[in-house]
């Protein structure tokens, strides 16, 4: 391993996370302690049993895991207190602005109301705010339910649409394509929010999925996506018209050992903006910074390379331009230190 790319700039460097769910960054000792708060029996005692369970080998087992362990959040403020942990180890992870998924669905299907989901993590976004970092959420939809149950989610969430700036799509891909959901983002976009949809790495259709997020449905970033590389003209069109990919290194690595670095690569070398961020970092075993210096120490890639990789994040965040130009210069300034 020769890479320049150390940890410290890894994690320092000035970058956005545009691919982060905040009910997949619910630690063990967090999950205990909403537990014995909220008396939820979840069958663990200590922070280490709790941690043994966090175990899976792709996208089903995981999510057998993951959906269970959102028991315990009941209250506004447990949604606070996961989303204020969060941005704690974003900032300590050189994070400037983060677009944080979210998945009413989870909750309210277990009787917890859409406001109480809502308020809680947009109270820990103000906070964040004042303390400098740049935020917002994105309310997914859940791919593996209904069309209908996604349509109620935004007219149920409507209400709230100052706090939250976008919708996407998530959860099990496996005949759930995003065409699926064509009304429910039609709606979405006539309401002035943001689009960006899943498009999982190595899924049945990948492809297919992909082409309709771009050409049919709207979307303005795919999350994943890095099968795009399928389709050359998919490729162009991503790249022509400005559409980013959030990649995520560590969580890809339990689908494919090469982490999909090589696409990666391709991809940025072919002008297309990818970003890089940690999904689900409670489960994936890191955050933001540990994908940038994982994806640096497994392909090589030098301090140039995690560079353009911010800068592309910083390019493809929802923020106004004047925001991007301030932000570009927070990673003039980090770059010229180191």
């Amino acid at each position: 391993m020769s890479t320049d790319v150390t940890r410290e700039f890894a994690f320092g460097l000035p970058k956005a996370e545009l691919h982060l769910h905040l009910e997949g960054t619910l630690e063990p000792d967090l999950k205990l302690a909403l537990a014995r708060k909220n008396g939820v029996d979840i069958g663990q005692a200590t922070v280490e049993e709790v941690q043994a369970t966090y175990r899976f080998n792709d996208l089903t087992s995981f999510l057998a895991v993951y959906y269970p362990a959102m028991d315990v959040l009941q209250d506004e403020d447990d949604f606070y207190a996961l989303a204020a942990a969060y941005f704690r180890r974003a900032r300590a992870n050189g994070v400037v602005r983060a677009e944080c998924f979210f998945d009413p669905q989870a909750h309210t299907s277990r009787g917890i109301e859409i406001d109480t989901v809502i308020r809680g993590y947009h109270r820990a976004v103000v906070e964040a705010r004042e303390t400098g970092l740049s935020a917002d959420l994105i309310l997914c939809f859940l791919r593996d339910m209904s069309a209908e149950s996604a349509l109620e989610t935004l007219q149920s969430a409507l209400p709230y649409k100052h706090m939250f700036i976008g919708v996407g799509l998530d959860s099990d891909e496996r005949d759930n394509p995003p065409t699926k959901f064509a009304r429910v983002f039609e709606l979405a976009r006539e309401a002035g929010l943001h689009v960006t949809m899943h498009c999982d790495i190595d899924q049945v259709g990948s492809i297919n999925n992909i082409r309709a997020a771009l050409t049919e449905l709207g979307a303005q970033r795919l999350d994943h996506g890095t099968n795009i590389v399928e389709d050359p003209s998919l490729v162009a069109y991503a790249r022509d018209h400005g559409i980013g990919l959030t990649s995520c290194p560590l969580s890809n690595s339990f689908v494919t050992k090469e982490m999909k670095g090589k696409e990666i690569i391709e991809l940025t070398a072919a002008g297309v903006k990818v970003s890089i961020n940690s999904d689900d970092p409670a489960y994936f075993g890191g955050y933001v910074g540990d994908n940038y210096l994982a994806l640096a120490q497994r392909f090589d890639l030098g301090r140039a390379d995690l560079e353009r990789i911010a800068r592309n994040s910083i390019d493809i965040a929802w923020i106004p331009d004047e925001q991007k130009k301030a932000m570009h210069a927070r990673i003039d300034s980090f770059v010229a230190q180191h």
